[in-house]
């Protein structure tokens, strides 16, 4: 599938030819990443890192930017990641994985070489599933320093040396990187039957046919250049890598923001297309033999936040909104027979939002003033602390949480705020 990248220097997003000359440059990060993440995993580089070019407190130019982009998708990063509490930072501030590039190959000394005490103290340190060594090669050698030099590793012993602290490979085919000029398939099949962890693919791709080519050999394609300049359609390579040739159609999970599980249907590749260009779930019926798009008729669509297909490539998993009851029956889901909606905070979240937007008589929640919010926060906390058994402690608890939730709201704070700032905690 298609990683796509986002590569920062001096506050802007960048393309550079071969790391070094500025092919294109660009200031809307946010909906790039917006975009992107419909289709898949996103890269985040920080190349100023990777260059040095960084103050003497270690931010760089681009390091605001990098932590508002963290949580917005499934994010992997790189760029300068020189020791274990980076790595864990960036992870604490929403990173899935870190990519340890020149620091792989240089001994404490600076001389080259494979360093794997310090490739084992960072799989200690955070997990070698969080790790991806970059293994960037110029003319069948390992290059490091941006790209600058070469460590004379050859890049099949180097990702060999490298894979059991890792939970994958990223490959850069440099003197092709930003060229569009075509991928070095021979020396990615030569890596492909070097190692048996993941491998991503980078450098010179730019087409369709290269993409689906690099799928069937077992890996995955990061590209800059040919998505900026519209050489590669992200909706095209999603739905030509999905594995057609196992299956006539694809099944299709939708599932809530919330986690909920809604339906589950099957789509050709027409309704993948109809879906990523409407961003309505659109199915093939099998009985009607025609397309459909969930709630055309009734108005309860889905509304498509992010596909992702499984490790065989053969399901995909749609996150969507959902514009009201999902089944034909009336129900909230397939899976249920009322209409009721799972009860969650989110939910609860936006009850609350809609009071407030759209106040109805004798709304309580909508008379909540900051000051008497705060209060009611005291008020509850207290009782909740003089709570004596499992109904009553039940019974304040829920009052606290709904207080909470409404100075939230005016706080212009969600859930998932709270739960990203827990998630930061554990990984600190």
């Amino acid at each position: 599938m298609i990683i796509s990248s986002i590569d920062l220097k001096d506050g802007k997003v960048v393309q550079l030819r071969q790391g070094k000359e500025l092919v294109l440059e660009r200031d809307d990060p946010d909906s790039l990443i917006a975009e992107f993440d419909r289709f898949g995993e996103v890269a985040v580089i920080d190349l100023d890192a990777a260059l040095r070019n960084a103050k003497p407190d270690g931010t760089t130019a681009n390091t605001a930017i990098l932590k508002s982009l963290l949580r917005r998708g499934n994010v992997r990063v790189g760029g300068g990641i020189r020791d274990a509490k980076r790595a864990k930072e960036l992870l604490s501030l929403g990173a899935e994985k870190v990519i340890i590039g020149s620091a792989a190959f240089a001994m404490p000394d600076g001389t080259p070489g494979i360093n794997t005490s310090f490739l084992a103290s960072m799989a200690e340190a955070v997990g070698r599933d969080r790790i991806i060594v970059s293994v960037d090669a110029r003319e069948g050698k390992i290059a490091v320093k941006g790209w600058t030099e070469s460590s004379g590793i050859d890049l099949l012993d180097g990702a060999r040396a490298v894979e059991p602290y890792c939970s994958e490979l990223l490959f850069t085919c440099v003197e092709r990187e930003g060229t569009m000029s075509g991928i070095d398939m021979e020396l990615v099949k030569s890596l492909r039957d070097a190692v048996a962890c993941r491998l991503v693919v980078a450098g010179g791709v730019s087409t369709l046919e290269e993409v689906t080519a690099l799928e069937r050999l077992g890996c995955d394609v990061q590209l800059g250049m040919a998505l900026y300049t519209g050489k590669v359609d992200l909706a095209e390579s999603f739905i030509d890598c999905l594995n057609w040739r196992k299956v006539e159609l694809i099944t299709v999970v939708a599932q809530s923001t919330d986690g909920e599980v809604l339906m589950v249907g099957y789509a050709n590749r027409e309704a993948l297309k109809k879906t990523f260009a409407t961003g309505k779930l659109t199915f093939w019926s099998r009985s009607r033999d025609v397309l459909w798009t969930k709630g055309e008729t009734s108005g309860n669509t889905l509304d498509v936040v992010r596909l992702r297909a499984d490790c065989d490539r053969d399901t995909v998993l749609a996150t969507v909104r959902p514009k009201g009851p999902t089944c034909h029956t009336g129900a909230w889901s397939c899976f249920k027979t009322v209409n009721d909606r799972t009860y969650s905070l989110p939910y609860l979240s936006e009850i609350i939002a809609d009071r407030f937007a759209n106040p109805k008589p004798g709304s309580y929640t909508a008379t909540l003033t900051p000051e008497r919010v705060r209060e009611k926060i005291e008020e509850e906390a207290e009782e909740l602390t003089e709570a004596e058994g499992r109904d009553e402690v039940v019974w304040e608890a829920a009052d606290l949480l709904y207080f909470v939730n409404v100075l939230m709201h005016r706080e212009g704070v969600s859930w998932q705020d709270v739960l990203n700032e827990l998630d930061r905690r554990h990984k600190k």
